[in-house]
């Protein structure tokens, strides 16, 4: 019997305790170590869901920038005229007006004068054409330069030409023709110039010299400047 007894208290009571402390440990009611305090939950991190509201926010691109609107290209005034044309390389400086109308459209003396539609003016893409007779005080300068090696010492002048709203182009003469015959190359000239035109002989003298001048610049004139008093005589 003391055999039995001693068999229960060295074999089977350790194994019966082993197995019941696994037990414990499987449902939580036992711990190994040393106890620890109970703390806040933590909140689980937030799920990342697209268009939840604890979705991280996508990285946006700043908009692209809108573009300025263009320049718009400055309105002519449309009744800009051309009032005075100055070449001081020859010492010609004349007040412009428009040609007198028919039947006495013969052109006058002492001031240039402006053709008027499909020629241009000032500002505008294409050729403004002036013209005056080759007299003393007027554009005869310019057929008596034409004269010597067709025009050349006329190249690289500047013309000035004034306008009725107070402005001041320059352009540069680039070339000079004798014995013209008609404006073709002046009506449909694209690029903004002035044409100036003289006469080559007497009354009904066919031909004519043109001296041809690119546009340079263009800037502010003096009003007294812009706005000579014309003095036209009727010259035959």
């Amino acid at each position: 019997m003391s055999d039995l007894t001693e068999r229960v208290r060295t074999r089977l009571f350790p194994a019966l305790l082993t197995a019941f402390g696994v037990t414990f440990l499987a449902i939580g009611l036992l711990s190994y170590g040393n106890p620890v305090e109970a703390g806040p939950l933590e909140s689980p991190a937030p799920s990342i869901i697209a268009g939840g509201p604890s979705a991280t926010p996508l990285l946006t691109l700043p908009p692209l920038a809108t573009p300025p609107p263009p320049t718009p290209s400055p309105t002519f005034p449309a009744d800009r005229v051309a009032t005075r044309v100055r070449v001081a390389a020859l010492k010609i400086d004349l007040p412009i007006v428009a040609p007198p109308p028919p039947p006495n459209d013969y052109p006058l003396c002492d001031v240039a004068m402006y053709l008027g539609p499909p020629l241009k003016q000032p500002g505008e893409d294409g050729a403004t054409y002036l013209f005056a007779h080759a007299r003393e005080g007027m554009f005869l300068p310019i057929l008596t330069a034409s004269l010597v090696q067709n025009g050349k010492k006329m190249l690289g002048m500047v013309v000035e030409v004034y306008t009725s709203d107070d402005k001041l182009f320059l352009y540069e003469v680039t070339e000079v023709r004798r014995h013209q015959l008609d404006l073709e190359d002046a009506v449909t000239a694209t690029t903004e110039q002035v044409w100036l035109q003289t006469s080559e002989g007497p009354k009904g003298t066919p031909g004519k010299t043109q001296v041809i001048a690119e546009f340079l610049s263009q800037e502010d004139a003096d009003p007294a400047e812009a706005h000579p008093t014309p003095k036209p005589v009727v010259c035959g």
